[in-house]
């Protein structure tokens, strides 16, 4: 039976490890979480390549094909866990329409607060009984802590108002049961009872993104997901959430990530077989 949370430490013995058997790109089962306190390691999350910096925090979604290479210095911790075992956390909702979910980290109260957590999961989580509602506090705690700080530092809803935040957290409600349709800001504006002007003002105020921008974010997350899962052809894929046209489909895709999605699909494929 697969454990609905695990975590260790990228200690050197690990990372040794690593090196002497090298890790392969896989399809993550688990939603993941790594706490980066030292060192440069490259990370591949969907065929994009990218060189880390400590101290960060990076969230690897459910779904994702990711490949985590360190380099003889790197240290600090990987949690992965089952997308129930935290169902209500903003951190994964607000995850589907940003593009970057890494969050660098100033080190100080908050790099030192999200370090002595991960010393007390590990410790709770090795015990032959794990406590998981305890193990399930000091997760939530932790994604608290970085939500907190990461909203401070990068001006996430600071210039909004409360009932602006409400507003915007709504669109999101409404987005994710409509993200499929081909419905564009007007759409979402009249379901919110205000003009297409006024709703771009707020995503703009509180999230720093026009709503086309969400909207096409929501459905490419989507479209990796299927197109990973081999299950239906491009055409269809890019019809069920809202393309009519393939090479529209295409262009938006190839746009967003460098690959069209038959490129995309092929190193999935290649990676996965």
């Amino acid at each position: 039976m697969k454990e609905p949370f695990k975590i260790f430490e990228l200690t050197k013995e690990v990372v040794e490890e690593s090196f002497a058997n090298p890790p392969k790109p896989l399809r993550c089962d688990q939603e993941e979480l790594i706490l980066l306190t030292n060192g440069h390691p490259t990370q591949f999350i969907d065929f994009t390549k990218k060189e880390l910096h400590s101290p960060i925090v990076v969230y690897i979604a459910k779904g994702k094909v990711h490949c985590f290479i360190p380099e003889p210095e790197t240290r600090g911790w990987v949690i992965r866990y089952d997308d129930e075992f935290i169902p209500e956390s903003h951190f994964h909702y607000y995850s589907n329409f940003i593009d970057n979910n890494d969050y660098p980290l100033i080190p100080g109260y908050c790099f030192s607060m999200l370090t002595t957590l991960c010393e007390m999961m590990l410790m709770e989580n090795e015990l032959d009984q794990p406590g998981y509602l305890i193990i399930k506090h000091l997760l939530s705690a932790f994604m608290a802590k970085l939500e907190t700080d990461n909203k401070k530092e990068s001006g996430f809803g600071k210039t909004s108002h409360k009932t602006q935040i409400v507003i915007f957290n709504n669109f999101l409600k409404i987005l994710e049961h409509n993200y499929r349709h081909p419905d564009g800001a007007d759409f979402y504006a009249e379901k919110l009872n205000m003009t297409a002007r006024n709703l771009n003002h707020i995503s703009h105020s509180v999230f720093g993104k026009s709503v086309t921008e969400i909207i096409e974010t929501r459905k490419l997350f989507e479209a990796r997901k299927m197109l990973s899962d081999f299950k239906k052809t491009i055409s269809e894929i890019g019809f069920e959430l809202g393309y009519r046209e393939k090479s529209y489909f295409t262009h938006v895709f190839h746009k967003k990530t460098g690959l069209t999605p038959t490129q995309f699909r092929e190193q999935v494929h290649y990676v996965i077989s």
